[in-house]
């Protein structure tokens, strides 16, 4: 750490504090024009843990690129933290700004004059305090300080739903990623830091601390860095990935549970060959593939995916499946929240809904359709608010709406209407758009998404509009109503839907020994059959809906 920035006077510059410590963390909405005016390209963070007392201290240096004219640099802190000092870098030198306004969770920087775009801007602020401490982890995010059973130190940070910002200082918005990072973490020794990218080093120090030297390589979300310090033992091996590429895999586990680790491991590498078959090569492996051991129960944190299961497959869906589904669920989002990202999180339901969807397919892939079925079956959820709404949402407001269960229920009736084919081409597609990116590792393969991408991919790959599809199930809260009656021998059907939203959603009908697929009018529909037969409609509830007889 530099120790120059920490001998710098507050009477250098002036530091106006204007917030509330019961401000409310949150991440994304609508972006300010001030954020929006430069565009990150490089974070490194320095950190000092002192988990005696759960505090760090340590400074942050952004370099950006300017691209709209601004005077104005603002980043995100939570308000727990004192910052100490605020400057500018310019050709190595140090030029301190204006006033530093702190309103709530901002730190506003002047920079004097208006920059213009194409120029770059490095910004280095330094500060210390308390990181919030989670309450319900990794839902209710910050810092988890806990012990293992031989009473060592066990600390993990968490905080896609509340942003970086609880614990370092960012441009908290899920549309800009740094191209790399490189964080410097200086822990007590016989600690391990496990976090993001490539391990470069590490150094003992004359203090009795050590740190630990990782970069990242490719672009990354804020909310997914991560800190995971405990004293991991470490399981490697690694993969021949269909790149053709081989990359490493690391578990850090505790030493406890070492044993635990090793026959976990096939399973991890077996879960990441499944995916790559499925959907194309391991997105990160310039970096790793990381597993780290929690204290909290998971997070997708990329290229070092949180694992607090236990070593127990039935810990995230209460039902053993036959594998481990927390660590096939966050691994998941290597591809689904990782490789492709929603640029607002209006559309976060492709991380989570997809995401979930993987463990049916799963469970598929192992035990077959029956299974698979059984898995969708456990998929509760209410109506009530649109899983992909048209308009901007916080990290917060988007897990108001049922985005993990009903996401994966869209696809699955999706899979029914167009057929495997499509559908699996679909997935692929909207993993990689791009056949070229097969075998880059440099980041080109990473991109941001929104809903109407996936819906343009599945309409040039049916040949069909489907819109309506998408209108229903993403776009508004409430299900369609099929409206079954059966008048002697006759069924009839009819779509109910909201707005009188266009449906043309076929339906399967079981009578007897035969099923049979049916276009429903708008007017309804009547199928008569044999007496003594009972109809069944939809007999592998593959469509989301309601029914009312």
């Amino acid at each position: 750490m530099h120790q120059i920035l920490l001998s710098l006077s507050f009477s250098l510059f002036l530091i106006v504090t204007l917030f509330s410590q019961d401000v409310t963390l949150t991440t994304g909405g609508p972006l300010m024009p001030e954020q929006a005016a430069f565009d990150v390209k490089y974070y490194s963070l320095e950190l000092k843990i002192d988990p005696e007392n759960r505090s760090i201290a340590g400074q942050l240096t952004m370099r950006a690129d300017i691209v709209q004219p601004t005077s104005w640099i603002v980043l995100d802190l939570d308000t727990t933290f004192t910052i100490h000092d605020v400057y500018e870098s310019r050709g190595g030198d140090m030029l301190i700004p204006g006033i530093i306004q702190r309103k709530e969770g901002e730190i506003w920087i002047n920079l004097k004059t208006t920059r213009q775009p194409g120029e770059t801007v490095t910004i280095t602020v330094a500060y210390s305090g308390k990181p919030r401490i989670a309450k319900n982890p990794p839902w209710d995010g910050g810092f988890t300080w806990s012990k293992t059973k031989s009473g060592a130190h066990w600390i993990a940070t968490s905080c896609q739903g509340e942003g970086a910002d609880l614990w370092w200082p960012n441009k908290d918005h899920v549309s800009d990623k740094p191209d790399r990072m490189d964080l410097n973490i200086t822990v007590p020794q016989g600690l391990t830091v496990a976090s993001n990218g490539k391990l470069r080093s590490s150094n003992k120090n004359k203090d009795g601390t050590i740190t630990w030297y990782w970069e990242v390589t490719t672009p990354i979300s804020n909310y997914n860095i991560a800190l995971n310090i405990a004293p991991y033992e470490v399981i490697e091996d690694e993969i021949e990935s269909v790149s053709g590429k081989t990359f490493p895999v690391f578990f850090y586990v505790l030493p406890e549970d070492y044993e635990k680790g090793k026959k976990l491991m096939p399973e991890i590498i077996a879960h990441v060959k499944w995916f790559e078959d499925l959907l194309g090569p391991y997105p990160f492996q310039k970096d790793k593939y990381g597993v780290a051991q929690t204290p909290h129960l998971g997070m997708e944190h990329q290229s070092i995916i949180a694992y607090g299961a236990n070593f127990n497959n039935a810990a995230m869906t209460g039902r053993d499946w036959g594998f481990d589904a927390l660590h096939q669920h966050e691994l998941a989002h290597e591809w689904w929240g990782n490789l492709v990202t929603n640029s607002d999180w209006k559309d976060m339901w492709i991380h989570e809904g997809f995401g979930t969807y993987m463990q049916a397919l799963y469970a598929e892939h192992l035990n077959g359709k029956e299974t698979y079925h059984k898995y969708m079956s456990t998929m509760w959820f209410r109506n009530q608010y649109p899983i992909a709404p048209h308009s901007s949402k916080t990290g917060k407001q988007i897990y108001q709406a049922p985005i993990y269960t009903k996401g994966a229920s869209v696809l699955h009736s999706l899979r029914y209407l167009i057929g495997d084919e499509a559908f699996f081409q679909a997935l692929r597609t909207m993993a990689y758009p791009n056949q070229n990116n097969l075998k880059n590792i440099d980041g080109s393969q990473v991109r941001f998404v929104t809903t109407e991408d996936f819906i343009t991919i599945v309409e040039n790959i049916t040949g069909k509009d489907m819109h309506w599809f998408f209108d229903i199930y993403v776009r508004q809260g409430r299900a369609p109503v099929l409206i079954s009656n059966v008048e002697k021998c006759n069924l009839h059907l009819r779509w109910k839907t909201p707005n009188n939203l266009p449906f043309p959603m076929p339906v399967e009908v079981k009578l007897g020994d035969t099923v049979k697929r049916y276009d429903i009018p708008k007017e309804g529909l009547v199928i008569p059959f044999n007496k003594g037969d009972r109809p069944e409609v939809d007999p592998k509830r593959w469509i989301l809906m309601e029914v009312s007889k």
